[in-house]
């Protein structure tokens, strides 16, 4: 029997903001209602605050503490299918810092105060009373998960929470490695039509590149894939008009190359997106 609905639905009434996640620890992609934002909902991370649509398919900002939405016919298949509980640390006022190795919880066992503790499939999750900015990669095996971000819920763990100290405060103002984006040219074909493009609404396609930079930056297992299936979308969405930008693509390349893939990948990456499309 899959306790999974049981665990969340006590979460949900304790206070929590959960959401539903898949296998691969990623919560459930865009329903068809949702399809490009049709919904007129909040975009998965390109706005704060929660969306407005009663599907659980907007990553962190479909979490929610009503216990109504989390029972409700709209969430049951999305429960089924779930593998694991998600939760949106902002939403509930603290900060999870996602140590991924034994060098990273021995790097914070050194530079960290102690706090409430939660052990993962390869380290730890330390959390802290307060919430400030997602930032991964703030270390080596360090990310911070807080506001506008989501993180595996795997029990209660040990301890009691802390405040936020200012050695974490700190950790998120600093700039992640910086990458090179090697950005490419777009050539596609016209417009069908030879009309004004539709995605010229500055909104519109911000929301677009805002989605796909952060499904790039949540990927935690099979980056390649993820990095080339989000190229394809943008590409499907918005290659055959002219409203990609070489800055829009340097920020595409520029996710990916943050999350390990070399210039060489992203290149590939694009290019067989392309060609996949046949442009």
């Amino acid at each position: 029997m899959n306790s999974i609905p049981t665990t969340a639905l006590g979460l949900a009434e304790g206070g929590l903001p959960i959401l539903p996640l898949r296998a691969d620890k990623r919560p459930f992609g865009n329903c068809r209602a949702c399809d490009d934002l049709a919904c007129g909902g909040r975009p998965n991370m390109a706005t704060p605050g929660p969306c407005v649509c009663p599907w659980p398919c907007h990553g962190w900002a479909a979490a929610t503490t009503d216990p109504d939405v989390v029972g409700s016919p709209q969430w049951a298949a999305a429960w089924r299918r779930a593998r694991a509980i998600g939760y949106h640390p902002g939403g509930a006022g603290v900060t999870v810092v996602d140590l991924d190795n034994a060098d990273a919880v021995a790097w914070a066992r050194t530079n960290l105060p102690p706090t409430a503790t939660v052990a993962t499939t390869r380290g730890e999750h330390w959390i802290y009373r307060g919430a400030l900015r997602s930032v991964n990669g703030v270390r080596p095996g360090v990310d911070l998960k807080s506001t506008m971000s989501y993180a595996r819920w795997l029990g209660p763990g040990t301890g009691t929470p802390a405040d936020l100290p200012d050695a974490v405060r700190a950790l998120a103002e600093k700039t992640p490695a910086a990458v090179r984006p090697v950005p490419r040219a777009v050539s596609v074909p016209a417009p069908s039509g030879g009309g004004q493009c539709r995605h010229r609404s500055p909104a519109y396609l911000e929301r677009g590149i805002a989605m796909a930079e952060q499904r790039i930056t949540d990927a935690t297992s099979a980056v390649h894939a993820t990095v080339y299936r989000t190229f394809l979308a943008v590409l499907s969405a918005h290659g055959r008009c002219d409203c990609l930008t070489e800055a829009h693509i340097g920020r595409l390349f520029a996710a990916a190359q943050a999350k390990g893939e070399s210039p060489r990948h992203c290149a590939d990456a694009w290019s067989n997106a392309q060609t996949a499309l046949g442009m």
